[in-house]
């Protein structure tokens, strides 16, 4: 059997229109809920591709993060669970069992022979939380006087008290180093409640 360069084409463009739905963020349908699927190591992406081409509704959640490796900082954009996806399913309707043999996914969670819903709100809460460009922000909420957490950034990591807010999402932090506090100005997006 012999393939084409336009018939590769042509599946190319059925599988991307098969894929585009795939993090559709349409409210749940009657019977629907979301539930979790574990994928293989660093497969996230690839698992969250294969189950759209399959019809399934998918959502991913990542973030800023800053990564260390050989004394440089790098900052990446993460999922918040790795190794895991977020699918919608009606078990009563959906063939939820071929999950288990997509390319990417590991297995979805599940207890008796059944798939574990997520507890309703959880994900709607992540999906409430993302900006403009599709990334969950921790930054919201915060008040001055709050402890806080660093999550990215040359001090990611590091504990602080929460001073000032502006219009600009820029904030002003005592953050504790090295056994006194020190006022940083930094993005607030790169803030966490502690």
């Amino acid at each position: 059997m012999v393939i084409s360069a336009r018939d590769t084409q042509s599946a190319g463009l059925v599988f991307a229109r098969a894929t585009q739905g795939a993090d559709s963020r349409l409210p749940l349908r009657e019977g629907e809920r979301w539930f979790v699927a574990q994928t293989l190591c660093h497969c996230e992406k690839m698992a969250r591709l294969h189950l759209g081409a399959q019809g399934f509704r998918t959502f991913l959640p990542r973030f800023h993060k800053t990564v260390r490796h050989a004394r440089q900082l790098r900052e990446v954009i993460a999922p918040i669970f790795p190794g895991y996806i977020f699918v919608v399913l009606h078990t009563e309707r959906d063939r939820w069992r071929s999950i288990n043999g997509t390319f990417g996914v590991a297995r979805l969670i599940s207890a008796h022979q059944r798939p574990t819903p997520v507890p309703t709100g959880v994900v709607e809460a992540l999906l409430g939380s993302l900006d403009q460009s599709g990334l969950v922000r921790f930054d919201d909420g915060l008040q001055p006087g709050q402890a806080v957490r660093v999550i990215a950034g040359p001090f990611a990591g590091v504990l602080g008290v929460l001073q000032r807010l502006d219009a600009e999402g820029r904030v002003q932090v005592l953050l504790n180093i090295m056994g006194g506090q020190a006022p940083v100005t930094m993005d607030r997006a790169h803030l966490t409640a502690a």
